[in-house]
């Protein structure tokens, strides 16, 4: 009985993080109420463009290089320099847990991409930006929706 408890007791304290895939639309939305548009001259199609190519707009996206470092969450935004793991090598410029970038919520990786653009050569630093989305016109991207 004991053990039973035990392991429903270690289920409850597990925290499974369940992906979140925005649709086009509700990024621009919450895009657009965060300020990214026009953000350092780059339009909302740019943030929109460079979110699909880089995660498919998918919150819990992960991917793990070959230096050692990841890049987590909607934006791919990398442990080494921007975010939290526990080594205490990692820079960690935005302040954050880079399990903070993992979420629904999508506040610290959109402060983190302003940090990231204003700090660094704009959105240079998303090889899928500069891949699909650098020097086109993106405002097929925003098409359909209604932001505010």
């Amino acid at each position: 009985m004991k053990a039973a408890g035990t392991l429903a007791l270690m289920g409850c304290l597990i925290t499974v993080v369940e992906p979140k895939i925005y649709t086009r639309c509700k990024l621009a939305k919450i895009f657009s109420r965060a300020g990214l548009d026009n953000y350092r001259g780059f339009s909302l199609g740019n943030w929109i463009c460079m979110a699909y190519y880089e995660s498919h707009y998918n919150t819990t996206a992960q991917t793990d290089l070959e230096d050692g470092s990841t890049d987590y969450g909607i934006f791919k935004i990398n442990s080494y320099t921007w975010c939290r793991r526990a080594k205490l090598q990692e820079k960690n410029h935005c302040h954050v847990a880079c399990t903070d970038l993992i979420t629904d919520d999508l506040t610290d990786a959109i402060i983190c991409a302003k940090k990231i653009v204003k700090e660094t050569d704009g959105m240079n630093y998303w090889q899928g930006w500069k891949k699909h989305c650098e020097g086109k016109d993106l405002s097929g991207w925003k098409k359909g929706c209604e932001v505010s």
